[in-house]
């Protein structure tokens, strides 16, 4: 037995999704044919059985009201030839009593019985002269009983035809259910069969530009293959941005290293002939390749933290947001100590606390805040303001870095979150262009939101608004 489920469950692995579908639809329906088709049968021959009961009772009551004072006989008909309606005699329950004539309807111990008024009556099928008959045995009264026989043949042929007509009935069901296990099959799975189909072209292209053709009809009365086939496009969606970001993340990459590579096997090449330079030579020489390399290494580091999408959970903590700007604003005024740096923090956000990494939150502050320092002139600060809303507990954390510099232009605004982004009065500024977008993916891992504005009377404005759910 279980080498025989073994083989059936080989048998459904190698045979098509749409095969085993239509299979099982068709042998449902299949199944509600043969089974309908078999109660009608039924149906149909116990009805046609109950119409001859009812003629022989009927025939036997009339023989009974015409023939109560009648001895033992044949009452009706020429019953060899069965050309009477019905073929009836009676029979005494003592075979002592018996007519001289021969019966013509069998006689048995159970007719005796009834005779004799032990026995209930009951229906029989006999054959006499070459014929089937339906006899019944009832009480004729007065120790007797009375056989009376009608032909079964015509019920018989009805039967024949109802289980011919029925059969081919049945068998046209079978194959109408095949037809339409195979068309609900097909039509059914037509969104699976696309998105396979799109799947294997993708794996075979590596293009996710692919998408599947959705059948017309409003979003919320698809049914669960349409929603399947949706939900895998917006998947293609996500993973075409996601390769069009990582192309082009590889390409401004690629470009932003080519210069201060260049610059560092320059240098290299240089230092490798010192004995020709004279020792100023080789110092400013030695000097600019240690700082091409801090910058090559700043590079790197940043790419490194913007491949990584999440934060590590072992080190998520509560942070006290003030102490962590504090802290962050009093390191921008060491790096920055010809600019000021101003913090005011709100009534009630001094407590207010959020689950986060510190290092990385701090991260984010020196971002904004290097980036305000780079815009601003020196005789106006960098304001830098933490607000809290309610208790300070609740989603109104709101932290905002402002510069006096010269803004950001309204064409630049949608794009200084993007990797490498420079506006055209940055380029000639340092930096690789990634501070701003590493900025806003550790605000989004914990659960925050940055914008960037043009500040009223000038300047940008940097606003980070905590949730208060975390990484």
């Amino acid at each position: 037995m279980s080498g025989v489920r073994r083989l059936g469950a080989r048998w459904r692995r190698r045979r098509p999704l749409r095969t085993r579908l239509a299979l099982a639809a068709s042998a449902a329906v299949a199944l509600v044919a043969v089974g309908v088709c078999a109660a009608a049968f039924f149906v149909i021959r116990y009805e046609l059985l109950h119409q001859l009961d009812l003629s022989l009772t009927q025939s036997a009551t009339r023989v009974v009201q015409e023939n109560r004072g009648e001895g033992p006989q044949i009452i009706a008909g020429e019953c060899r030839f069965l050309s009477a309606p019905a073929c009836a005699q009676v029979v005494p329950a003592d075979p002592a009593a018996d007519p001289e004539a021969a019966y013509l309807l069998p006689v048995s111990a159970p007719v005796r019985e009834v005779a004799a008024g032990t026995r209930a009556p009951y229906f029989s099928n006999v054959t006499r002269f070459g014929q089937p008959l339906r006899m019944l045995t009832t009480p004729f009264g007065d120790g007797r009983a009375l056989q009376v026989a009608l032909r079964a043949d015509p019920v018989e042929k009805g039967v024949r035809q109802a289980a011919v007509l029925l059969a081919a009935v049945g068998g046209a069901g079978v194959l109408l259910a095949g037809l339409l296990g195979y068309a609900v099959s097909r039509t059914g799975l037509a969104p699976v069969a696309r998105l396979t189909s799109t799947a294997e072209r993708i794996a075979a292209t590596r293009d996710p530009r692919h998408r599947i053709e959705l059948p017309p009809g409003p979003p919320g009365r698809q049914d669960e293959v349409t929603r399947l086939a949706a939900s895998f496009n917006t998947m293609l969606g996500e993973l075409e941005q996601s390769v069009s970001a990582q192309r082009r993340l590889v390409a401004d990459a690629s470009h932003e290293l080519r210069t201060p590579l260049t610059a560092l096997r320059t240098n290299a090449e240089l230092l490798a002939r010192a004995d020709r330079l004279t020792p100023a030579q080789r110092e400013r020489a030695s000097g600019a390749l240690g700082r091409q390399i801090r910058e090559v290494t700043g590079l790197v580091n940043d790419l490194i933290e913007l491949a990584r999408d999440e934060e590590p959970l072992p080190l998520v903590e509560e942070v006290r947001i003030a102490e962590l700007a504090e802290h962050t604003v009093a390191m921008a005024r060491t790096h920055w100590p010809r600019l000021r740096f101003e913090l005011e923090v709100g009534p009630g956000a001094a407590e207010a606390v959020r689950p986060g990494v510190p290092a990385r939150l701090a991260r984010l502050l020196t971002n904004l805040l290097d980036n305000a320092a780079k815009f601003s002139p020196p005789d106006a600060p960098v304001e830098v303001a933490l607000t809290a809303y309610g208790d300070g507990s609740g989603d109104g954390l709101e932290l905002t870095v402002r510069d006096h510099g010269p803004g950001i232009a309204a064409e630049d605004l949608p794009y200084v979150f993007d990797r490498f982004y420079r506006a055209e009065a940055a380029r000639a500024l340092p930096g690789s262009g990634l501070g701003l977008a590493m900025a806003r993916q550790i605000a989004r891992a914990h659960g925050a939101e940055l914008t960037a504005s043009a500040a009223p009377g000038g300047g940008a404005l940097f606003t980070v608004v905590f949730g208060g759910e975390g990484p």
